[in-house]
């Protein structure tokens, strides 16, 4: 695959960030930028989750689990939550408010929480930290959650390339 950004003469070959917003209002439909912010919120809250709780197990960091009466509360619930208002919205919002990004966002991340703890959710116990299969569910979905983020960039970096190499530059 060729680079996304080739050295221009009229210019630095990184695109700026004018470039990256006008490549995203003018070359992303709708449906294109909800996928986008959708598999980024997914990969990030992914991500974030696994360093958070890997920090929690060390017993270092800032954060500690959450317990109600004694019960601990998994981040698969909160995933659930937000599921609930996307769909709260889909149901009732406008169509303005159902293709905001946060929407999208809150989408991927809500999923994120839930496919994070799928084990605890098959099984009914609490197998969070089980060596077998855990270091392969942690790559295969980061993997998952990287690749998906990509190729919904694509359009989004195609646009960005045939910019840099019309030598169209917006200020």
């Amino acid at each position: 695959m060729p680079p996304a950004f080739e050295p221009h003469p009229s210019g630095p070959a990184v695109p700026t960030p004018s470039d990256v917003r006008d490549a995203y209002r003018e070359g992303l439909g709708p449906r294109e930028r909800a996928v986008l912010w959708s598999w980024t919120g997914f990969t990030a809250t992914f991500a974030g989750v696994r360093g958070i709780t890997y920090s929690i197990r060390r017993g270092g960091g800032p954060f500690r689990n959450v317990s109600v009466g004694g019960a601990h509360l998994h981040h698969y619930l909160w995933g659930i939550g937000l599921l609930a208002g996307v769909g709260a919205v889909a149901v009732r919002g406008t169509d303005r408010t159902r293709r905001h990004p946060l929407v999208a966002l809150a989408y991927g991340s809500g999923l994120a929480l839930i496919v994070d703890e799928f084990a605890l959710l098959l099984d009914l116990k609490d197998v969070y930290w089980e060596r077998e299969g855990r270091i392969s569910i942690d790559l295969g979905v980061g993997l998952v959650a990287a690749g998906g983020t990509s190729f919904s960039a694509l359009p989004l970096l195609r646009r960005l390339r045939a910019d840099r190499r019309r030598g169209r530059r917006r200020r």
